[in-house]
C-alpha cells in the first residue's frame, strides 16, 4: 500500500514539478522570485508588479505548458492503447491515418483562407473522417480484423498524404506553403486559452476513459479468443480504443500540428519501468508523457532566438534515445 502511494505521488509530482520549474526558461528570462511573486499576486487577484512578466507568464506561457502537458500525456497514452490493441509495441497512434487526414484538413484550411480555429476544426473533422474511412474499409460481415485495420490505416494514409501533396503542390509558394509547411512541424505559438477551452475537454475525457479500461488492456493484447474466452467484448472494447485514440490524436494534430515519437518512446519507457502491466503502465505513460512535451516545448521557445517546432526537436531527441534503448534492453520489450 506504501508502496503504491509512493509510486502515484511520484507519477503525480513529477509533470507538477516540471511544469512549475520551466515558468522560469524562455527568451524573456524571470527570476524565480519575480514568478513567485506574478503567481502570488495573480491567485489573490492583485495588481501585478511587473506587467510585461505577468503577460508572458499569464497569457503565454502558462496555457502552452498546460497544452503541453496535455498533448504530451494524450500521446503516450493513445499510442499504448493501440499497441495494446494491434499486440505490437511499436505501433503508433497515427496507424488508422487519424493524423494524415489532419494534416490534410489543416493544410486545406490555410490553402482556403481559414482562421485559426477554422483551421483547427477542419483539421480535427478530416482527422476523424479519416479515422471512419479506415474503420469501414476494415469491418466485413460486421467483423473488424486487426490486419484489415493496418492495411487499411496504409491505404487511407496513402491518400490523404498525396492529398496533402497537392495542397502543398498548389499553394502560393510565398505566403501560403510556408504557412502549411511549418503548421506540419508541430508547435504551441499559437496557444491560448481559448483554444485550451475548447480542445482540451476531449483530450482529456478520452485520456480518462482509457484510465478507467486500463486493466481491460491487458486481456485485449491477448489472442482474440484468449480475450472472449475470460467474458471480454473484443469488438466493442476495441472501438472504444479506435473512437478514444483516434479523438485524441486528430485533436492534438490539430492544435498542435504533426508531433512524431512521443507514442512510441514513452510507452517504451514505461513499460521498462513498470512492466508490462497496463494497470501500471498506463498511468506512467501519462505522467512521463507530460513531463516529456513539457520540456521539449521548453526547449523549443528557449534554445534560439526564434522558435523551434516540435516535430524537429521530438524527432531528433526521440530517435536516438528509442535506439539506447533498444541497445540496453535487446529489444527485449519488442
Amino acid at each position: 500500500m506504501r508502496k503504491g502511494f509512493m509510486k502515484g505521488a511520484i507519477l503525480i509530482g513529477l509533470p507538477l514539478f516540471t511544469s512549475l520549474t520551466v515558468w522560469l526558461f524562455g527568451r524573456y528570462n524571470l527570476t524565480l522570485l519575480e514568478v513567485i511573486d506574478i503567481i502570488y499576486r495573480a491567485i489573490r487577484f492583485q495588481e501585478p508588479s511587473n506587467q510585461v512578466g505577468y503577460m508572458i507568464i499569464m497569457q503565454i506561457r502558462l496555457p502552452r505548458i498546460l497544452m503541453a502537458m496535455i498533448a504530451g500525456a494524450g500521446l503516450s497514452v493513445a499510442g499504448l492503447a493501440f499497441q495494446s490493441m494491434f499486440s505490437n509495441p511499436l505501433t503508433t497512434p497515427d496507424i488508422l491515418g487519424v493524423s494524415s487526414g489532419s494534416a490534410f484538413g489543416a493544410a486545406l484550411g490555410i490553402l482556403l483562407g481559414f482562421g485559426l480555429f477554422e483551421i483547427q476544426i477542419t483539421s480535427l473533422v478530416l482527422g476523424l473522417i479519416a479515422m471512419l474511412i479506415t474503420y469501414h474499409l476494415a469491418t466485413n460481415h460486421k467483423n473488424t480484423s486487426i490486419i484489415m485495420l493496418i492495411l487499411s490505416g496504409i491505404v487511407v494514409t496513402s491518400i490523404f498524404n498525396a492529398l496533402l501533396s497537392l495542397v502543398k503542390f498548389v499553394a502560393d509558394p510565398q505566403s501560403k506553403l510556408p504557412a502549411i509547411t511549418f503548421w506540419l512541424m508541430g508547435s504551441l505559438h499559437n496557444m491560448s486559452y481559448r483554444i485550451l477551452l475548447y480542445f482540451s475537454p476531449t483530450i482529456l475525457c478520452a485520456i480518462f476513459i482509457l484510465y478507467l479500461l486500463r486493466w481491460k488492456l491487458n486481456i485485449l493484447a491477448l489472442p482474440q479468443d484468449e480475450a472472449k474466452t475470460l467474458g471480454l467484448n473484443v469488438k466493442k472494447l476495441r472501438l472504444i480504443v479506435i473512437l478514444c485514440g483516434s479523438v485524441i490524436t486528430a485533436s492534438i494534430v490539430a492544435v498542435c500540428g504533426m508531433i512524431g515519437w512521443v507514442g512510441l518512446l514513452i510507452p517504451h519507457i514505461s513499460r521498462m519501468v513498470f512492466g508490462n502491466d497496463f494497470r501500471n503502465v498506463l498511468p506512467a505513460s501519462i505522467s512521463f508523457g507530460a513531463t516529456f512535451m513539457v520540456l521539449v516545448d521548453t526547449f523549443a521557445r528557449s534554445m534560439l532566438s526564434s522558435e523551434i517546432p516540435l516535430g524537429i526537436l521530438c524527432s531528433l531527441l526521440g530517435a536516438p534515445v528509442f535506439l539506447l534503448l533498444l541497445k540496453k534492453d535487446g529489444g527485449k520489450f519488442i
